[in-house]
């Protein structure tokens, strides 16, 4: 008689079964040969046409890896990855002012101090998500940091919920200069994208709260797209906390836009200005308090 467990046994091969065996050597196998299995084959993954079959992979990845792991809250952290550290803004600084006197000196040494200035933002990021790992470990459900897993403010937010013993999540993308992720997200949180799209609905997907320190055209894309879903509908409302009320007020005049009829006077409330760490977590424990942020559903 069977064995009754051969019952519950699979009735066919795993891909991975299947991929294994077709990888035998065989009499149509070679470059000009179109035996491998669709699924096995680079070359035929990577056609044109095929497309919108690596957008719904690059959509699945991230978002079986983190069902498994159990993620079910995020707070994004977005930002400049030219902002340094302090203590790296602080030896830029001293290897400028070792250089000779003249005018290339003195042009390192204004950006060197213009640099320390800003490196404030990567110490309160780091702060801040020091703050969210280590208060929220202590819910039914942890709120993870997420990122874009580079340089600058990226890997302050990683480093911070690495420093206090957590996890983060990195979304890194691919682009035409060198990026490398971070070196403090957790490896099986740390993803690599191609489609920007893509990566900014994971970016939304389970966040809870959304934080902007100052940056350039990928922060601000990242930003406005967010906004927008909200101001629109097309998402649910979250608070968005941005970080340096003088940067922001300084590179948008959200009063005109109101005057001008471009917004109206009720899409400035979508999000909030704050100066540190501290405010911004108390921010989102007056809004959600801190026993309901694990309830929030993405």
């Amino acid at each position: 008689m069977n064995n009754p467990k051969e019952l519950l046994a699979r009735n066919f091969p795993t891909a991975v079964q299947d991929a294994r065996n077709a990888a035998k050597p065989s009499l149509y196998a070679g470059p000009d040969s179109s035996y491998d299995l669709a699924f096995a084959d680079p070359e035929f993954l990577l056609n044109p046409e095929l497309r919108p079959v690596r957008m719904q992979l690059e959509l699945l990845k991230p978002e079986m890896v983190q069902r498994e792991e159990g993620i079910t809250s995020t707070i994004v952290i977005f930002g400049s990855a030219r902002i340094l550290a302090a203590e790296d803004a602080e030896t830029k600084l001293d290897n400028a002012r070792a250089l000779a006197p003249g005018a290339e000196r003195d042009r390192a040494v204004r950006q060197a101090e213009r640099q320390l200035g800003m490196s404030r933002y990567y110490e309160e990021a780091r702060s801040f998500a020091s703050l969210v790992t280590a208060h929220s470990a202590q819910l039914q459900a942890p709120i993870y940091v997420v990122t874009g897993g580079g340089p600058g403010i990226m890997e302050a937010g990683n480093r911070g919920a690495f420093e206090v013993g957590g996890k983060s999540i990195g979304l890194n993308i691919v682009l035409p200069h060198e990026q490398e992720p971070n070196p403090y997200i957790t490896p099986r949180l740390c993803f690599q994208f191609h489609y920007f799209a893509l990566r900014k609905m994971h970016f939304l997907m389970r966040s809870v709260a959304l934080v902007c320190f100052p940056g350039g055209f990928g922060t601000l894309d990242e930003l406005f797209e967010a906004l927008t879903l909200m101001q629109t509908g097309k998402c649910r409302k979250r608070p968005v906390l941005l970080f340096g009320r003088d940067f922001w007020t300084k590179l948008i005049n959200m009063d005109h836009l109101v005057d001008t009829g471009m917004i109206n006077p009720e899409d400035v409330h979508l999000f909030h200005y704050v100066e540190t760490a501290d405010e911004a977590w108390s921010t989102l424990q007056q809004t959600y308090g801190l026993g309901k942020l694990d309830t929030v559903a993405a």
